[in-house]
């Protein structure tokens, strides 16, 4: 197979975990005789710098024509501390959701077995969490009419039925694809487009007769994704509840390097890990990549090269499984790696796989 791969780095760690994705993807088109095109481009702060723009309409030409982007990171504090800042890195990243139609934002949620003591939580919740949470990119007050002054503000809540219907729609088919079991998130006694949400979703639940639906106000979700995350199979909710269920569930695992997510929608998909882009760390060789290479595997499933991203995710396990892995997840007494290595270490494991 023949693809075209966008490559946006980003900031901070960007870069250097981007290399060791495109190393894991050199080395599964070597091993299984396809043919990946990179086409790299920039974002964020690089981007600002660049052109004032952290989302420039070449970025965009380049992720529009290209069959998937690989996405890194993206923010600095220089913008993060300031205020009165007009334009931001992230500003580029809602820019890439918004121009390829990328409303539905995938994220598993998964732990693994040698690292459950890594998590915050004890032990015996997260053994054996496996769930998959769906978001709703481009809507909500993300995008909705905003207005600030001195003395006031308001950012609109805004969804409409087909923005609505069709990731939900996402949603039901995933939990038909798992083990038929989606949890609708909202907060339907308080929002008014809440109870939309889950007006649409009752409306629907006839046409997925094999999947059983349960609702759940995002406080009340919040707490249980907490203390019984094994409860869930496919949550799916909107915008800015998605923001911070996905961040808080992402600390089960017990490492944000070790989950990837996918964006898909009306355009070229996105394939990107989900922490952020770490500036503390940039150049130290201490980022964790495997979010990254795990990004690289959901890429190659989502075009139907299973075995390919089945391969991926071994060599990860099996990296993991033998130490070979960065400060913040490595057991006490083992030997210390840095990102280029555990890269590295992968790409041999596949390569002689």
């Amino acid at each position: 197979m023949k693809l075209i791969i966008a490559v946006l780095s980003g900031d901070g760690i960007g870069p250097e975990i981007m290399i060791q994705g495109i190393a894991v993807m050199d080395a599964i088109a070597k091993r299984f005789n396809h043919e990946f095109e990179y086409k790299e481009a920039p974002c964020g702060a690089y981007a600002i710098g660049l052109c004032g723009d952290p989302f420039p309409e070449e970025t965009f030409q380049i992720c529009q024509q290209a069959d998937a982007v690989l996405f890194a990171a993206v923010g600095d504090p220089k913008y993060d501390n300031d205020p009165t800042s007009k334009v931001r890195p992230e500003q580029g990243l809602l820019a890439m959701r918004k121009k390829l139609g990328l409303f539905a934002n995938i994220r598993p949620i998964q732990t693994f077995k040698c690292l459950v003591h890594k998590s915050p939580l004890k032990e015996e919740l997260v053994r054996d969490a496996d769930f998959v949470c769906i978001r709703e990119l481009t809507g909500g007050m993300y995008f909705g009419e905003k207005y600030q002054d001195n003395d006031k503000a308001y950012d609109t809540n805004y969804y409409t039925r087909p923005e609505v219907e069709r990731i939900l729609k996402v949603g039901f088919e995933y939990a038909r694809k798992r083990k038929h079991h989606l949890t609708v998130v909202d907060k339907a006694n308080v929002l008014a487009s809440s109870r939309l949400w889950r007006q649409i979703a009752k409306e629907m639940e006839p046409q997925y007769p094999d999947v059983n639906v349960d609702y759940m106000f995002v406080d009340n979700a919040s707490m249980r994704m907490i203390v019984e995350p094994t409860f869930f199979d496919v949550v799916v909710t909107e915008n800015t509840f998605g923001d911070i269920l996905t961040d808080e569930a992402s600390c089960i695992s017990g490492s944000m390097g070790l989950l990837p997510s996918a964006s898909t929608g009306e355009s070229t998909p996105v394939f990107e890990p989900v922490h952020g882009s770490w500036p503390q760390a940039a150049g130290k060789n201490i980022a964790n990549p495997l979010a990254q290479i795990l990004s690289v595997a959901m890429l190659l499933e989502h075009f139907d090269l299973k075995e390919e991203g089945t391969l991926v995710r071994q060599a990860v396990d099996a990296s993991l499984d033998a130490f070979v892995r960065t400060p913040e997840i490595q057991a006490e007494g083992q030997p210390q790696y840095g990102t280029k290595e555990v890269g590295q270490w992968i790409v041999e494991w596949i390569t002689k796989k």
